[in-house]
């Protein structure tokens, strides 16, 4: 799974299930990242009262996380079709904490009687990092010949723990907006998602007219293990990943049109994550797209990358690349090509989406219009 072979098959996506504080199903969501229409608000779903930061981006009644799971599931399955197979695997991303158990055995139950998925085969807690991760090892499994077929959900509930933690740990913005790669940002800030991708065989999808949403053509992973929070300034960790993503596809750096960037909103990993970007594209970066949509629907932590692999399926469908929102003024020590003001007009053939952990964790998914 780490060679950076080209695949011998062709993973592509053929179905997906969102649910997010813009909404349910992927229309809201696109609609939403493409002009810029955030979706935080003050948190009332528990006492913020002596926290910083009060404000995140939280569905307004939300479901159990077991549910919220098994809808975007359902949604998936159904958009794919069936496939004939009982035997698909079901790799899950989950923050690790004691309900993690639970929710992955309610969420077996429920994937084996609304598709017929034998149960989950595996749950990801690998932090911001983790759906990714996931993503990678499906496409991976299908590349390989391993699986015709591989399911991939991922989901995150803020809680008041977590939120507690990341507000004492300072990581919240603290004037309630994430502004990537923006002067004057401090801070991400929390969201819901739950999101579910089928992944499979390009080629069996087309015998049986299913319909393909996008190509994987890459995935790369590193770890710099530089700090337990901070990334290695020269964004040499997250630069491998892109480009071991790059060269399992076999495409160039020229050849990519748009990066939906990990970007939080924290001044050292932007800094960090724009340098890993000049390193990857040379004088190309001065003309490539680049955005951040945490900065609309937030931070979801372990269901992020799924979150954003579906922001950027539905850019290069629509021809519409994401705002940057949040924006105050450029960052020198940034520099990047940002969509700014409105979705900018493009038609790129690949995007890269890129994902960072504490613990100094990257990955970079390529994907194909």
């Amino acid at each position: 799974m780490s060679s950076d072979a080209v695949p011998a098959a062709r993973p592509v996506v053929t179905g997906l299930g969102v649910l997010s504080a813009c909404g349910r199903g992927l229309e809201p969501l696109a609609a939403a990242v493409s002009y810029g229409k955030t979706a935080f608000d003050t948190v009332s779903r528990f006492d913020v009262s002596r926290r910083r930061t009060t404000r995140a981006a939280l569905l307004t009644d939300p479901p159990p996380l077991a549910e919220a799971l098994l809808g975007v599931i359902a949604d998936a399955c159904r958009q794919a079709g069936p496939d004939g197979s009982t035997e698909t695997p079901l790799l899950l991303a989950l923050h690790s904490d004691l309900g993690t158990a639970e929710v992955a055995a309610r969420v077996a139950e429920g994937a084996a009687r609304l598709c017929g998925v034998p149960g989950v085969t595996r749950v990801y807690t690998g932090a911001c990092v983790a759906a990714a991760t996931a993503v990678a090892d499906a496409a991976a499994l299908v590349a390989a010949g391993r699986q015709s077929r591989v399911l991939v959900a991922a989901g995150h509930l803020v809680q008041p723990g977590v939120f507690a933690a990341f507000d004492a740990g300072r990581a919240l913005a603290r004037d309630g907006e994430l502004r990537p790669f923006s002067a004057g940002r401090s801070g991400t800030l929390l969201a819901d998602a739950a999101v579910a991708v089928v992944i499979e065989d390009g080629a069996a999808a087309e015998r049986r007219g299913a319909p393909v949403l996008a190509g994987l053509a890459g995935w790369g992973r590193s770890g710099d293990a530089h700090h337990v929070c901070r990334p290695l300034p020269d964004g040499g960790g997250m630069a491998r990943a892109a480009e071991s993503a790059l060269a399992r596809a076999g495409v160039a750096a020229a050849e990519v049109g748009y990066v939906n960037a990990n970007g939080t909103g924290s001044t050292l990993a932007d800094r960090a994550e724009a340098n890993a970007l000049r390193r990857v594209f040379g004088s190309h970066t001065d003309r490539l797209p680049v955005s951040s949509t945490k900065a609309v629907h937030g931070h979801a932590l372990e269901a992020s990358a799924l979150l954003e692999l579906a922001v950027t399926i539905a850019a290069l469908r629509d021809g519409l690349l994401p705002v940057n929102a949040g924006w105050l003024g450029p960052d020198p020590d940034c520099g990047l090509d940002l969509v700014l003001d409105g979705p900018r007009e493009a038609r790129p053939r690949y995007a890269l989406s890129l994902n960072s952990a504490f613990g100094g964790a990257n990955t970079a998914l390529l994907v194909a219009a």
